[in-house]
């Protein structure tokens, strides 16, 4: 693993093992305890009720037993990156300076490989802190064709791992994302448009647009994260690169006749 007295540079070693250095130099978030339990809670509480605001879940809380007011479950919800599913007549600017693009799903039959791509940011909880999880899936396989972790939700860190999928597998026909302003932002959405990729957003609020890459999270964390109780970053990314490894070849998936997400994809691709 990486040795921080070794005369290789540290950057060198990462690349070398290939590992990310957002986890080597990971620090626990500066969250109290009673705070990193209620985040637990909040992260459970979503795959069941992804349609409570704050003012639910304020009052859920309360209900637990914590003495909790509004603003600090926004405060936490927000650092959480909790979507909330609701209807809008009218879609909701984020940031007035990034241009937001329509959503190109609806409706659409995903029939073959690369057609359409999908990714989101989860909150990973861990004994002490927590992080940050992306993944990259190709939805009409259910491959997840890359991820990563991070302290910080940036958007050269989305860009990175965007970059790295391209490269690998080339580019989709269609890249589907949330508002959220690592998306919409110029460095983002330009290695999309160099590719000639078409960009699709999910409405705000509509968190249900995007529900394959939000199946893939309840997965994850029900069947990994929240059975191993992650110490610090490279347990966690060890942990998750062999998960994701089980995912792709060896987990049956029902949408997919029992078959894996790699037997699919792996098939010759027909438009």
């Amino acid at each position: 693993m990486v040795d921080f007295k070794e005369k290789m540079s540290v950057s060198k070693q990462c690349k070398v093992l290939n590992l990310s250095r957002n986890f080597i130099y990971y620090t626990p978030k500066s969250e109290s305890e009673e705070n990193l339990q209620i985040m637990l809670l909040l992260d459970k509480r979503y795959f069941e009720t992804p349609f409570y605001g704050y003012r639910k879940i304020t009052v859920w809380l309360q209900n637990q037993g914590f003495v909790i007011n509004e603003k600090r479950v926004r405060r936490l919800m927000k650092r959480m990156n909790w979507k909330t599913i609701y209807r809008e007549p009218k879609t909701t600017i984020c940031n007035p300076e990034h241009k937001k693009y329509p959503y190109l799903l609806k409706n659409l039959k995903i029939t073959y490989k690369n057609q359409v791509w999908a990714t989101d940011i989860t909150y990973i909880p861990m004994n002490k802190g927590f992080m940050y999880l992306t993944a990259i899936i190709d939805l009409h396989t259910r491959y997840v064709l890359n991820w990563d972790i991070s302290n910080t939700m940036s958007a050269e860190w989305c860009t990175k791992v965007l970059n790295e999928t391209i490269e690998k597998y080339g580019a989709p026909a269609i890249f589907n994302t949330d508002q959220g302003s690592q998306y919409t932002s110029e460095i983002h959405t330009k290695a999309l448009k160099d590719k000639n990729v078409k960009i699709s957003m999910d409405g705000k609020g509509r968190a249900i647009d995007n529900i394959f890459i939000e199946r893939l999270w309840r997965t994850v964390k029900y069947e990994n994260v929240y059975l191993q109780s992650y110490s610090d970053g490279i347990t966690l990314y060890n942990g998750l690169e062999k998960y994701f490894e089980f995912y792709n070849e060896e987990r049956l998936h029902q949408s997919l006749n029992y078959k894996t997400p790699s037997s699919i994809y792996c098939l010759r691709n027909v438009a």
